[in-house]
């Protein structure tokens, strides 16, 4: 069975369970047939089939590249120009910043300068070496000894010198490749996200990259979960995604991630964007949906996240669930308002059956505008009715 098969399942199941306890309770409120004054609590067609998706959980989203490129600047480095500013389209090789090289040309220069220095020193150690040989071809006994000793630790000098003009020889290649590679280029074609001067958030303290790009064309959907509804989420879920301009404007994707190590710390909720969730304090952490299509999306853009459990399907008709529907040999009714304030047995017109939700298509009788009670047996037509819950026990 497939989880958006199961999804389905377990939000007619938890429809049918909320319909079973209000009838309950409506059962309990008084035993007989006729109850008195007692007033009978209505749902709106609309909003127990869940047309317009009333029942569904909507979570937060931002739709974000797949790809984020930080450019961290070097600590030893003073930034000289910055050649683009935040909200900038770059394409890869586009300039961003050049790091001041003045200094480095400096370091350069004196670099060179000390390389020279060590490699006369070398030269002086060879010449003092050769004078020393000769010397000794002329001596006797210890004095010939004592030149090989001489000679021998300038030898020892001359290697640590060598040493010395190898790092010195690469310090001054490090030293040029960084000049050469003075203006860093944008590595991939996107937005130029953030620029940080300071390198830190001026809130948070938080270490922040001196800039951010954003890829371009390869959008994902960053959602929002708190840690109540976080098992209500898992890998391979479909999920419908809805303008919050629009909402008949919708994305279909699926989630790839679910992120529960990182709390979504760093989430930005000064949007009005909600979640039907259990409290605004809980935790909260991060999921990532993978997108069918992403035409119509722009980068940024704040939507509503829905567990895709069919209701994007267009049907025909209203789709009523099977407990609230009576079938004898008369044919099918439901208990409903007359308009009037007053319980009525209105007979409907059934016609296809979902075994997957165990809803029923009324074909006539019902229009998602009309109102409804679960039916239990101390129901009569002509008790008055009531739309809102507080009002049953006035």
């Amino acid at each position: 069975m497939s989880k958006k098969k199961i999804s389905i399942i377990v939000a007619a199941a938890v429809l049918v369970v909320v319909a079973v306890v209000v009838g309950a309770w409506l059962l309990l409120r008084g035993a007989g047939e006729k109850r008195g004054g007692d007033k009978i609590f209505v749902e709106s067609v609309a909003a127990v089939t869940g047309i317009g998706g009333g029942v569904q959980n909507r979570y937060s989203g931002v739709v974000e590249p797949q790809k984020t490129w930080e450019v961290k600047k070097s600590a030893d480095k003073t930034v000289k120009e910055v050649f683009v500013k935040e909200g900038d389209q770059v394409e890869a090789g586009t300039p961003l910043f050049e790091y001041d090289t003045a200094s480095i040309k400096d370091e350069i220069a004196q670099a060179k300068l000390e390389l020279e220095s060590i490699g006369n020193e070398i030269t002086d150690y060879n010449n003092q070496i050769a004078d020393l040989k000769k010397e000794r071809d002329q001596a006797f006994g210890e004095d010939k000894f004592q030149y090989t000793t001489r000679i021998q630790t300038i030898q020892i000098s001359i290697k640590q010198a060598e040493y010395n003009l190898e790092s010195k020889k690469m310090e001054i290649q490090r030293k040029e490749a960084s000049l050469n590679n003075a203006v860093i280029k944008s590595e991939i074609a996107g937005t130029v996200k953030s620029i940080s001067e300071s390198g830190y958030d001026p809130y948070t303290g938080k270490e922040l990259p001196f800039m951010t790009v954003l890829a371009t064309g390869e959008y994902r959907v960053k959602g929002t979960v708190n840690e109540q509804n976080i098992r209500m989420i898992t890998e391979g879920t479909p999920v419908i995604l809805r303008s919050r301009v629009d909402e008949s404007q919708t994305w279909t994707g699926t989630v790839k991630e679910v992120d529960t190590k990182k709390e979504a710390k760093d989430n930005n909720n000064n949007n009005a964007y909600y979640e039907e969730s259990m409290g605004d304090k809980a935790t909260k952490y991060f999921f990532y949906i993978e997108l069918t299509s992403t035409d119509g999306l722009i980068l940024g853009q704040h939507v509503y996240i829905e567990m895709d459990m069919g209701q994007a399907e267009v049907r025909d008709g209203i789709w009523l669930y099977g407990s609230y529907l009576i079938t004898d040999d008369s044919g099918s009714y439901v208990w409903a308002d007359n308009g009037k304030g007053r319980l009525e047995k209105r007979t409907v017109e059934v016609g296809e059956y979902n075994e997957d939700t165990d809803t029923y298509q009324i074909l006539s009788g019902l229009t998602k505008d009309d109102y409804i009670t679960y039916p239990v047996e101390a129901l009569y037509e002509g008790e008055p009715t009531v739309r809102n819950m507080s009002e049953v026990s006035e």
